[in-house]
């Protein structure tokens, strides 16, 4: 096994205990990346030498018994949405190109103060909102997308270019991605993760969140975020109550998406938790069309200095987005913001003694075809909008060959639990834990 082929979390404990340098498994993550790039496509800026500038650097504070923090050491993607110190910021736009902000996003420095390694930055779709997509492919089939609009960040760490990434989500910007690269993410809670530093389109969804091979490995970036509650005891799948939700919007369903629900939910009852299916109550049917209406009239505001300042090259969709802003109905608005307000307190009360989480899909089925696309994010938005954490989760291969993931969702501020919850059901959920890599590597 090549070091880019290690989970964060046991590389972490191997350059721990001195068997694995960073300089190691640094140069690793680069030639896997020389080797790829072409194909994949993942990164918008990466600067080999200074990788390996950092890595030696670090190695050297190993060498002299300096405090090593949970990350030391660990390779990290970064959106291209998410402001870097050292790297430029360009959110995929020419109006950004080559700007460079000087400090580090929130998410960035904490990951940084807690020893990682910033490799570079991942591609995404401009502003992670609209006009231009990633180049990036996905891992699998480079005929089909990696999803978005974490595209890069979900390609990178799926094709074991890099054992970590940051993503963003405002509709199922994050999760989606996770499905389609056969890997692992977590989107918490909102407000839970600090945004200074990301660009945000709406501040009522956007979230970042972070990527991995496993629940292990959104564990460790988890404690350096401080998340609360995590350190408790371990769950057992017996005996868990998993309520299987198919959503008010179970016609956009594909058979792979129907393929790997349903073999979600039979591997945990095999396991031994309770499977009972779950059905929001009707209030719940109009949470899809809410989150599109506060979607799209948070971000007239957000683009409105780019509408301004350089309208010649604002990409068409943002542009039609600020100018529509002036027609929204006041009354609409605020039923939207209502509803989400009511069904987020009903969603929250389910759970207790009769639920512990809910199982509903990641995505229709698996990546589409075409990079004109980065599929659709209607089995996201509810839960976004809802602000709730979801982790990703692999499961299984369309018949197209392609990974098809689930997710498993909680009630606001409950993401230790559901890291725990789903450090149970993942061994059994993900049944060919290793598939991905003798696929890539074989």
């Amino acid at each position: 096994m090549q070091p880019c082929e290690l989970t964060a979390s046991d590389a972490a404990a191997l350059i721990r205990d001195r068997e694995l340098s960073v300089e190691e498994l640094t140069r690793s993550c680069l030639a896997r990346i020389a080797s790829r790039d072409a194909v994949v496509k993942a990164w918008l800026f990466l600067d080999p030498d200074l990788a390996i500038k950092r890595a030696r650097e670090l190695d050297k504070r190993a060498a002299a018994d300096w405090p090593m923090g949970a990350l030391h050491g660990l390779g990290f993607g970064v959106k291209d949405v998410i402001d870097t110190a050292d790297m430029p910021t360009t959110h995929n736009s020419p109006i950004y190109e080559g700007s460079q902000p000087g400090r580090d996003a929130a998410c960035v420095g904490i990951v940084r103060a807690s020893g990682a390694l910033i490799l570079g930055k991942t591609d995404t779709v401009e502003f992670a909102a609209g006009g231009r997509k990633a180049l990036s492919t996905n891992p699998f089939n480079p005929q089909h997308t990696p999803g978005g609009s974490s595209s890069g960040s979900g390609a990178a760490v799926g094709d074991f270019q890099v054992p970590l990434g940051f993503g963003t989500q405002t509709g199922g910007s994050h999760i989606r991605p996770a499905s389609f690269n056969n890997i692992y993410g977590l989107k918490p809670s909102w407000s839970l993760v600090s945004r200074e530093g990301a660009r945000m389109s709406s501040a009522t969804l956007d979230t970042v969140g972070w990527y991995g091979r496993c629940v292990a490995d959104l564990r460790l970036v988890a404690e350096c975020f401080r998340l609360p509650g995590l350190g408790g005891p371990k769950r057992s799948v017996k005996g868990l109550r998993i309520g299987v939700c198919r959503s008010p919007v179970w016609h956009y369903i594909e058979p792979a998406g129907v393929a790997a629900l349903e073999a979600a939910a039979q591997r945990l009852e095999g396991a031994g938790a309770i499977v009972e299916e779950l059905v929001l109550p009707p209030a719940f049917d109009g949470m899809a069309a809410a989150r599109d209406l506060i979607a799209a009239y948070e971000g007239a505001g957000a683009f409105l200095p780019e509408y301004l300042s350089s309208p010649h090259i604002i990409p068409p969709d943002i542009r039609a987005r600020v100018e529509a802003r002036a027609g929204f109905d006041a009354g609409k608005l605020r039923a939207a913001y209502t509803l989400a307000d009511q069904c987020r307190a009903t969603f929250d009360a389910l759970f207790g003694p009769k639920l512990d989480a809910v199982l509903t899909p990641a995505s229709p089925g698996d990546a589409p075809e075409g990079l004109h696309t980065t599929g659709d994010a209607i089995f996201n938005g509810i839960w976004t909008l809802l602000q709730v954490p979801c982790l990703g989760i692999p499961c299984i291969r369309s018949a197209r060959g392609l990974p098809v993931g689930i997710q498993l969702v909680g009630p606001r501020f409950a993401d230790a639990a559901l890291i725990e919850i789903a450090e149970a059901c993942a061994p059994v959920i993900d049944a060919e834990p290793d598939w991905a890599r003798k696929t890539l590597f074989a």
